[in-house]
């Protein structure tokens, strides 16, 4: 909203005598001595106008021009559409009618004729439409139906599909010349708009208060000031380069950034107009100026936030994908080459989720810095995912060049990252690198084999480079596919459980299974979770996948006890992403089969308890309110320290196969088993070991004092029906605790 203008009356103006400015005083008494006032008629003056081009019609882009040539002019001067529609109307006509220039579109101008006046409108309309010359009517205008109404004469010619119409009120010649030129001097200064007229040295000879208010200044401070020292260079040489064209008569458009007198910028459209006296001499320019600084900065934090990323700084996918088409134009046209390097960091996830996303976003800052400081001043560095970046390294001499871009990129990455409370994170990072034009045809291409190319370097262990070859557009191929075989068969329902028994080893009886995902893929038959579950994450299927999984297993547990006749248990594997999932489907579902209480373990990784305690208590907060129980999965692999085990409510530890496949008397593994016992039963938390494949493992746990157990010694995973016989059968035998000290130790 406009700051409030003072009252005509208070407002100072340039010159300091308090009159109109001598260009815009000579153009009123230039237009008056056309009127009658001089003994012309009304034909004479838009005839006169005419030759001086303000009542020429408009060429293309006319509205422009209309608001050039009659905005100031001291008559009412409107564009009307066929229906008699304002479409323009410059600031003498909307001051006659009472109504806002800015919103003149919504009004009629036959709504404004006295009624009894409305034929002679109509036909007068009617003629000037079909008229290149001017017609003249005399009408009265109204603001409001029953007002006494103002006598006024109407001039108006066809231009362009539009009427061109002139409205001077009907009074005395000399009344009527004071009454313009009041008029006009109450227009100039209360004028929603900047008017500003320079000398022909560009120095200031009058300004508007509205322009003085636009900048800043007082409006007595205007005056004699150069227009020059609004401007910064960028304005001052784009000055320079028109100043000609304004000295040839040339009217100038231009979008400006002019700095107030606090240093901000003031974004304006400025139409200028060249002033010459009666022997063509130039004289100045006369101004209007519109103040856009609000939508240019719309428009530039729009682009901004189309083309860059909001984090880093950094240009976006959008940006990127523009610039890669650049340059690989510019590569075709100089027979050059380009190197695209597509970089993702390593262990990035896992900062995440311990640290939280707020730690994770400032990592993610440093490395953009790192990242930037590998670059050179012609290269675009750029964010197009999560934690991933591209670097184009245009103009390179040789394959070398980007390779060494490389090895400092991985360098820089090795290096611990600051974190909040003193913290460090570490990560690393995987850089594939792709060639352009000998490894790809177009933009697309070049960026997923560079894409391919990184993956090849983290499957070869991470934290390193690799460039593309044809194999792994290949890999990349098969893939591919998988997705799309995963995708479907999520569709068909192609994935089902089968369960191993979990055996209680002082009673030898089955209490419970776990449930293990398989899939019966119509081509390759029934496959193990190792051969899909990194596809199934990358192809964004897991979650659905493990989802049905659950609900899967939740029915069975229960179809199970009903069928036995007494407890039975359930080990179902969840994922991290599955407790992050907000959606939760398989917990509501779980909750609707009011199961009995310990009827399902969810097995977590120790991943999880390295997540903010907050999320860890919430998560398993929710398991715990359903009755389910909570496994640790493959411990002793990961990175949980006794201090969260005590922390969190786990029920049981999981010994990890690695630890039981080696297994002998006065072995290290055996150490550790009997450590992890110990310690899982101080805590009051019941083990499981996982992989048991011999009586002797068998023996050697059952003697360590391990509670359960699951593996081959037992039985492999079977099917739901067969799970059942297994269990109906009651107990397995055992070996007994004193044949594990007869069997023979290590070697």
């Amino acid at each position: 909203m406009d700051s409030p203008m003072p009252a005509p009356e208070s407002m100072p103006s340039l010159p300091p005598s308090g009159g109109l400015p001598p260009g815009v005083l000579a153009e009123l008494s230039e237009l008056s001595e056309l009127s009658e006032l001089s003994g012309l008629s009304h034909e004479g003056l838009l005839a006169a106008l005419g030759g001086s081009g303000l009542m020429q019609a408009p060429a293309s882009g006319g509205r422009e021009r209309f608001d050039e040539l009659y905005l100031l002019a001291p008559v009412g001067v409107f564009l009307l559409a066929e229906d008699a529609t304002i479409l323009q109307a410059n600031l003498a006509g909307a001051g006659l009618l009472g109504i806002e220039r800015a919103s003149a579109g919504r009004a009629c101008f036959r709504s404004y004729v006295a009624q009894r006046f409305l034929v002679d409108f109509d036909a007068f309309v009617a003629r000037a439409l079909a008229s290149r010359e001017p017609v003249r009517c005399g009408v009265q205008l109204q603001r409001d139906r029953g007002d006494r109404g103002v006598p006024v004469t109407l001039l108006g010619c066809a231009a362009a599909g539009a009427l061109h119409l002139t409205v001077e009120p009907a009074a005395g010649r000399l009344a009527a010349l004071e009454q313009s030129e009041e008029r006009f001097r109450r227009i100039v200064q209360t004028a929603r708009e900047g008017i500003w007229e320079f000398d022909a040295a560009a120095r200031t000879s009058f300004a508007n208060p509205r322009m003085a208010e636009m900048l800043g200044y007082p409006v007595e401070a205007m005056a004699g000031r150069p227009l020059m020292s609004f401007l910064d260079a960028e304005g001052r040489s784009l000055l320079e380069r028109n100043i000609v064209r304004q000295q040839e008569g040339m009217p100038g458009r231009h979008e400006l950034k002019f700095m107030r007198s606090d240093g901000s910028a003031l974004w304006v459209h400025l139409t200028a107009n060249a002033l010459f006296d009666a022997d063509g001499g130039f004289l100045g320019a006369l101004a209007l100026v519109s103040d856009i600084t609000e939508h240019r900065e719309s428009a530039e934090l729009a682009w901004q936030q189309a083309n860059f990323d909001a984090l880093t700084g950094l240009p976006n996918r959008n940006m990127f994908q523009e610039r890669l088409h650049q340059e690989m134009k510019k590569a075709r046209r100089e027979r050059g080459f380009l190197a695209l390097l597509f970089i993702d960091l390593d262990q990035f996830k896992q900062i995440n989720d311990r640290h939280g996303h707020q730690q994770g976003d400032a990592l993610l800052v440093q490395a953009a810095a790192r990242l930037g400081a590998c670059m050179r001043a012609t290269d675009t560095l750029a964010r197009i995912g999560g934690d991933e970046f591209v670097a184009i390294l245009p103009g390179l001499g040789h394959v070398q060049d980007a390779e060494r871009v490389a090895q400092d990129i991985v360098a820089v990455l090795q290096r611990p990252f600051e974190l909040a409370g003193g913290e460090q994170g570490n990560i690393s990072g995987s850089v594939g690198i792709a060639l352009y034009p000998s490894d790809a045809a177009d933009a697309e291409e070049l960026l997923r084999h560079a894409d391919q190319a990184m993956y090849a370097a983290k499957n070869s262990g991470r934290n390193r480079y690799t460039y593309f070859t044809d194999d792994m557009q290949s890999a990349a191929q098969q893939r591919a596919r998988l997705a799309l075989d995963l995708r479907r068969a999520a569709a068909n329902d192609e994935f089902e459980l089968h369960y191993q028994p979990i055996v209680n080893l002082k009673t030898g009886v089955i209490e419970r299974a776990e449930a293990l995902l398989r899939w019966r893929h119509p081509e390759r038959g029934l496959l193990n979770p190792a051969d899909f579950i990194a596809g199934a994450e990358s192809s964004g299927v897991l979650l659905e996948i493990g989802d049905r999984a659950f609900r899967q297993a939740a029915d069975q547990v229960l179809a199970w006890q009903r069928a036995i006749g007494r407890p039975f248990q359930v080990t179902v594997n969840v994922t991290s992403a599955q407790l992050r999932d907000e959606a939760h489907g398989w917990l509501g579902y779980v909750e609707s089969l009011h199961l009995p209480p310990r009827s399902l373990v969810a097995d977590v990784s120790e991943d999880i308890l390295n997540e903010p305690a907050g999320h860890v208590f919430e998560r398993l907060g929710r398991l715990h309110a359903l009755g389910m129980q909570v496994a640790l999965d493959d411990f002793g692999t990961g990175h949980s320290a006794l201090a969260q085990l005590q922390q969190f409510d786990i029920d049981y530890l999981k010994i990890d196969r690695s630890f039981v496949g080696g297994l002998a008397g006065d072995s290290g593994n055996l150490a550790m088993c009997e450590a992890i016992i110990l310690l899982a039963h101080k805590l009051g938390l019941e083990v499981v070991a996982e992989g048991v494949e011999t009586e002797a493992q068998l023996a050697l746990l059952k003697a360590a004092g391990c509670d359960l157990a699951q593996g081959y010694v037992f039985a492999r995973p079977v099917p739901a029906d067969e799970l059942l016989a297994l269990a109906r059968r009651g107990t397995l035998a055992l070996p007994s605790a004193s044949s594990a000290a007869k069997l023979p130790g290590p070697g």
